[in-house]
């Protein structure tokens, strides 16, 4: 297959004051490219300012230009499928809509993708955007998320990646309603077997970052149920060490009590165990119960998506529903 097609999926939500700004950034970069087609997706992913119709505008000057406007926010990670699946490009580039992924680098990562590369990566080695506690936060995710997953998760990689026809086709099939690119990629190809660009995230131009502090946890709680079932075996594990102190405390008990003849009143003892192994129980309860409440989710087989896709000729009603999209 010739390598001479390329699209360029932007996920935006509420982004209206990055849009244009991103699109001059993009087309001047592209000049620069040696490629035959390219083709820039916008996924408006249910923004409620002017995003969509800043889209709009682009589109009206260059056909090249595609829309997918979802009718809700899905959620970055749908809105990446969704742009994916409308992707007809040789090779599909994802980035976000705030310029916190730099267009320039789009030209090496291209020229890394002709030279063979079937999937580039990029690496953040920094963020002069954010706060020093929430880079030793993600830090700490990363590590936690790689110490229980058996798939193992780069740090710093972030949406900004470059991925050839071939896995995109194969991505396609995974219909997960919680989904994590970076973990089915690691799951895909070892890490080791990627190219890897580093580069530093210059601040927003436009806006804020719509991953709070409380995103983003349940985005790194969703990370490891989906890679891992160890927290379910940790909590075997924690059940039975806690079961050996019960066991070791009421020996301690009877031979207080045979043997030494001095019982001693229990009362505070007893209370602390209780609230102790009470506290494990919810804690384990809790655990299965994220897994459980994900098989409920995904047994129920809703489409991933609904939305328009807008070339500039015609607009198409489509669902996603699994690995299929009727229209």
């Amino acid at each position: 297959m010739s390598r001479n097609s390329v699209s360029i999926v932007v996920s935006a939500y509420n982004e209206e004051g990055n849009v244009e700004p991103l699109y001059k950034e993009l087309k001047k970069v592209l000049k620069e490219v040696k490629l035959e087609k390219v083709e820039i997706i916008y996924v408006d992913d249910g923004s409620s300012d002017k995003t969509y119709a800043k889209c709009k505008a682009l589109q009206k000057k260059d056909k090249d230009v595609k829309i997918v406007h979802l009718k809700r926010n899905f959620g970055h990670e749908i809105a990446m499928t969704a742009g994916m699946d409308y992707a007809s490009g040789e090779a599909v580039i994802f980035m976000d809509s705030d310029l916190q992924h730099p267009p320039v680098y789009i030209k090496q990562m291209v020229e890394e993708w002709q030279n063979g590369s079937d999937i580039v990566l990029t690496r953040r080695v920094d963020n002069v955007d954010t706060s020093a506690f929430y880079k030793f936060c993600a830090k700490s995710f990363y590590k936690i998320l790689n110490m229980l997953s058996d798939t193992k998760i780069p740090e710093k990689t972030p949406d900004f990646r470059l991925i050839d026809r071939k896995y995109i086709d194969f991505l396609k099939n995974f219909n997960e309603q919680d989904r994590l690119f970076r973990g089915l990629l690691s799951w895909i190809m070892p890490n080791d077997k990627v190219k890897v660009i580093d580069f530093v995230a210059p601040e927003r131009l436009s806006g804020e970052s719509k991953y709070n502090f409380g995103k983003s946890l349940q985005l790194a709680l969703n990370s490891i149920v989906q890679f891992s079932v160890k927290p379910l075996r940790f909590s075997i594990y924690f059940g039975m060490f806690s079961a050996f102190i019960a066991g070791l405390l009421g020996l301690y008990v009877i031979a207080e009590h045979f043997v030494m003849h001095r019982p001693t009143p229990g009362y505070a003892t007893i209370m602390v165990t209780v609230i102790f192994l009470g506290a494990v129980q919810l804690i384990v309860l809790g655990i299965i119960g994220e897994y459980i409440g994900k098989i409920h989710m995904e047994v129920k087989k809703r489409p991933l998506y609904m939305a328009d896709f807008e070339t500039a000729e015609e607009v198409k009603k489509v669902i996603r529903n699994g690995s299929k999209k009727d229209i």
